[in-house]
């Protein structure tokens, strides 16, 4: 931790779409001796909820963030072995049930992005809004920094990312103003960014928007590697789960949730080939959508908690089981 203050992790996040989450885990979470894994552990908040209701269930808790891990560990110690933590990344399922003791899960849970600690720690640098150092990993363990990709790409390579990352129109503006600011000094702070970016936009685009936002998103997802490893992580939890068990996927930006939306039709629809006119076992859908498109958080929800507004969720059903 970066200071010696406790912190209340009740006090640092309020969990997202809490109650629906809950609602969409329940008939595989009610089941005696169920295990759930949250994968994308954060404060514990979902965690919690679902210990407290659900007395026989064990929840296998994964996050690559050392500081987040413990203070969730100190929040649900009350639980006992009944949840299980991981310093793992959120792929890396099959490691965490040999953790756990488990072979297969009956549920799993994904809040993908940056978590509350995370943005509200300053000294992390995920927020344009602070000055910080550039790191943005999320295992502080590990991987090259924010500062260091800045440093070490090329203009190209910048340009792709932004593109890719963050959807940015003015990708290629971007990269060449950072290239040619680096030359002059490293650019180790987000001030510094900040101000290269604010320098390079168009005064009509400063006006409609923050230059920061797509830019510091795309740094922070090439950081840590995050769509390379969701696009491995929801089908390996798929793979894991029991006849009935549940995945519910929380995303908060349009680049999550087209690989989870992907990776749901994809075990969703028959694999019989076209014109065969019995669909044999084998070919019907390994899973059914339980939501119908990506639903969102409550008025109610968004007006007290600002980070539920670009919140999307996705859930889905084990209905046949593979060999």
């Amino acid at each position: 931790m970066n200071d010696l203050t406790p912190r209340n992790p009740a006090d640092l996040h309020t969990s997202v779409m809490l109650e629906r989450c809950v609602e969409l885990l329940a008939p595989a979470a009610a089941r005696p001796g169920a295990h759930v894994i949250d994968a994308t552990l954060g404060m514990g908040g979902h965690t919690e909820a679902l210990l407290e209701r659900f007395p026989e269930l064990t929840v296998i808790g994964l996050d690559r963030d050392t500081e987040a891990l413990e203070l969730a560990s100190a929040r649900l110690a009350r639980f006992g072995s009944r949840f299980v933590p991981v310093h793992a990344v959120y792929d890396e399922i099959d490691f965490a049930l040999g953790e756990a003791g488990a072979q297969s899960l009956d549920g799993a849970l994904y809040d993908l992005g940056v978590s509350s600690l995370q943005l509200d720690d300053a000294e992390r640098g995920f927020a344009y809004a602070q000055d910080a150092p550039l790191d943005m990993r999320m295992d502080q363990t590990r991987g090259r920094t924010a500062a260091e990709i800045l440093a070490e790409e090329p203009e190209g390579r910048l340009r792709e990312l932004f593109e890719r990352y963050g959807e940015e129109p003015l990708a290629g503006r971007y990269a060449r103003a950072i290239v040619a600011a680096r030359k002059v000094s490293p650019l180790e702070r987000s001030g510094q960014l900040v101000d290269v970016l604010q320098q390079a936009t168009p005064a009509a685009v400063l006006g409609k928007r923050h230059p920061a936002k797509r830019v510091f998103q795309a740094l922070r997802v090439e950081v840590n590697g995050e769509l390379a490893t969701l696009e491995r992580a929801i089908p390996a939890a798929i793979d894991r789960l029991n006849l009935g068990g549940r995945i519910v996927a929380m995303s908060y930006q349009s680049l999550e949730d087209r690989i989870v939306k992907r990776a749901f039709q994809a075990r969703s629809r028959s694999t019989a080939p076209q014109g065969l006119p019995v669909e044999l076992p084998e070919h019907r859908p390994e899973l059914k959508i339980l939501t119908k498109g990506a639903e969102q958080a409550t008025e109610a929800e968004r007006a007290v908690n600002p980070r539920a507004i670009p919140a999307r969720l996705r859930a889905a059903e084990r209905v046949r089981e593979v060999a």
